[in-house]
């Protein structure tokens, strides 16, 4: 599964296709995404934004941007991990995403960004 370390924050995601939520005949496809994201630096940090690019096979491209995670806006002492669960829906039955999380460092309120790596979200059937 994708991984990226940026800044000394690894960030690891998994996908899942889920097959009861999703609709073929209705060109809707939904996929579950778990994210790790562990602070192997020695600063305290908050995740303070997101940013996703969303692209399928079709070719639809959408941009989505806000504030935290599912709701949070974590804090991370070194060594801490944060976990949560997401969701991204699709028209076609492939596609992939990646982008990046903005950080404060609590210390000194400097910001950096760090890179969510790519990865795909595909139906199971696609693989054979």
């Amino acid at each position: 599964m994708p991984t990226a370390i940026t800044n000394e924050i690894r960030v690891h995601v998994e996908t899942q296709y889920q097959e009861e939520q999703s609709e073929p005949l209705n060109d809707l496809y939904l996929f579950a995404y778990h994210i790790s994201i562990q602070n192997n630096s020695e600063h305290i940090i908050q995740l303070m934004r997101r940013h996703w690019y969303i692209t399928d096979s079709i070719g639809e491209l959408r941009e989505v941007e806000g504030e935290g995670v599912v709701g949070v806006q974590p804090i991370l002492r070194p060594g801490d991990t944060h976990t949560y669960i997401s969701a991204c829906n699709l028209r076609s039955d492939m596609g992939k995403m990646s982008g990046t999380y903005t950080f404060e460092r609590l210390e000194n309120g400097e910001t950096f960004e760090v890179a969510v790596p790519e990865f795909t979200m595909l139906v199971p059937v696609r693989m054979n």
